[in-house]
């Protein structure tokens, strides 16, 4: 059965949030014992947090498992300038190519869930893809967000980036945008197929590129995201990675076959962050979560049952 239709799981909550230049509806929703230790999964570009299910829904036998759509991605649509705003809001700021909005809207959410959490489990479990690292190491760095543990699954991270795709999009974002039909859902199939090593099923390529293929608003989307990941900067964090191993345990799962962001990436931040290992999983690529779904499995309850026991 594949998992992309058995484990499709809805986000039946939102959490709304005002930022100086733009208001957020995030959509979540959380699984599980409240009382157990909180897990947090954060998704990447051009992704949401389907991509979490089948590991949400296993887990949740042991954690409190929380899933939530970034904006503008899956169920959760991009924020909205603020009335009276929208002049002071640039190009550059509205690419967030260096994910301070996402980061922000992220951390105020992490602090708004810590309230409910039982005392014993003042911090989360957080467990991150593509983008989500840069997210997860922003809300803990600049927002003073503490985990209880850092897992970083194919992550961006480290410079340099860009792809000669980006650029173009980049600087053919009308052109691009004005693709239909047919054509862009060739794009957006091609551009997914890249990201992993195996062959995806049917449903779980459909369930990867609906959300952007559906309507104007979902290419325009599309067209957006890839030219934010050709404007990715890390400079406001990149220098402060050596404290992030002194406080928390970080681990690294990375797929050999990475055709995004190279495998020899990994071992150059888990100096950076002082990381107590990297496990590479060959055999798969960017997409780790279904080119070895089950590999991955294995070493995320095994990372999760050892930092939780050590924290006990």
């Amino acid at each position: 059965m594949d998992t992309a239709v058995a484990a499709d799981i809805p986000l039946t909550q939102t959490f709304h949030y005002h930022s100086t230049t733009h208001e957020y509806a995030v959509r979540w929703t959380a699984l599980g014992d409240a009382s157990g230790p909180p897990l947090i999964f954060v998704h990447g570009t051009p992704w949401s947090s389907r991509v979490w299910h089948v590991f949400a829904r296993s887990l949740a036998r042991y954690f409190h498992v929380y899933l939530f759509d970034n904006p503008g991605f899956g169920d959760s649509p991009l924020g909205i300038p603020l009335s009276g705003k929208e002049a002071l809001i640039s190009n550059e700021v509205a690419l967030d190519g260096d994910l301070a909005q996402q980061s922000e809207v992220f951390a105020a959410l992490y602090k708004t869930w810590s309230k409910d959490w039982p005392r014993v489990y003042d911090k989360a479990h957080v467990v991150a893809h593509d983008h989500g690292g840069l997210m997860s190491l922003r809300a803990h760095l600049i927002h003073s967000c503490a985990f209880a543990s850092l897992c970083l699954i194919n992550v961006v991270a480290l410079g340099p980036f860009g792809q000669p795709l980006f650029k173009s999009v980049a600087e053919n974002e009308e052109a691009f945008t004005s693709l239909t039909g047919p054509m862009f859902e060739g794009m957006v199939e091609a551009y997914i197929r890249n990201a992993a090593f195996t062959e995806l099923s049917k449903e779980t390529m459909d369930m990867l590129k609906r959300p952007w293929i559906i309507n104007e608003e979902g290419r325009k989307g599309f067209i957006r995201q890839m030219a934010q990941a050709n404007s990715r900067s890390t400079e406001a964090v990149e220098g402060r990675y050596s404290e992030v191993g002194q406080v928390m345990p970080v681990r690294i799962i990375w797929g050999t076959e990475d055709q995004w962001i190279p495998v020899e990436t990994a071992e150059r931040l888990r100096t950076k962050l002082n990381a107590r290992e990297v496990v590479l999983i060959e055999g798969a690529g960017h997409l780790v979560m279904y080119d070895q779904e089950g590999r991955l499995g294995v070493e995320l309850g095994w990372w999760l049952s050892k930092v939780s026991h050590d924290r006990e």
